[in-house]
């Protein structure tokens, strides 16, 4: 039997390159108006964490699905960031880890310290992301449509 192995390109001498993309498609599912999520992870330009998921609860605005978005891979960046720090390997991840997001109003609601108008009847639980942002553990980042690698996890394809 063959052992097989996932390789992934880099220095051994300089830490892992961690990147986010989160994506939010607002009410597609028309029959209970709840969006879709989707993130991936990427570690030195190979994938290695995604996830589709339906929003449990109805967003009022893209804005707030692309939040509930934000905060759910930011949840899962932190985790990434403890697995790799477990396992004790060098490099290890020391910066921020980037995570981008298209939607600009969430980039500043996850950025800004204080509650905003726009973002009060958010569920306390989704500012975990701007908790994550204060504390330096991601930098979340405007990132074009075209460029987000989580766009295709929220697509509903045909059949």
């Amino acid at each position: 039997m063959r052992d097989m192995f996932l390789v992934y390109r880099g220095k051994s001498d300089t830490e892992l390159d961690v990147t986010g993309f989160c994506y939010a498609s607002w009410q597609c599912d028309k029959d209970d108006t709840k969006s879709q999520t989707g993130y991936v992870f990427v570690v030195n330009e190979g994938a290695v964490d995604w996830k589709s998921k339906k929003q449990t609860t109805i967003a009022m605005h893209s804005a707030q699905a692309e939040y509930v978005a934000a905060s759910e891979a930011a949840m899962e960046a932190v985790r990434i960031r403890k697995f790799v720090g477990d396992l004790g390997v060098m490099p290890s991840i020391n910066k921020p880890i980037n995570m981008y997001c298209d939607n600009s109003a969430t980039i500043i609601f996850a950025n800004e310290p204080g509650i905003m108008k726009g973002a009060r009847h958010f569920l306390r639980r989704y500012h975990y992301v701007r908790e994550q942002v204060e504390t330096g553990e991601i930098k979340l980042i405007k990132g074009h449509t075209n460029d987000n690698l989580a766009d295709p996890f929220t697509k509903v394809f045909p059949r």
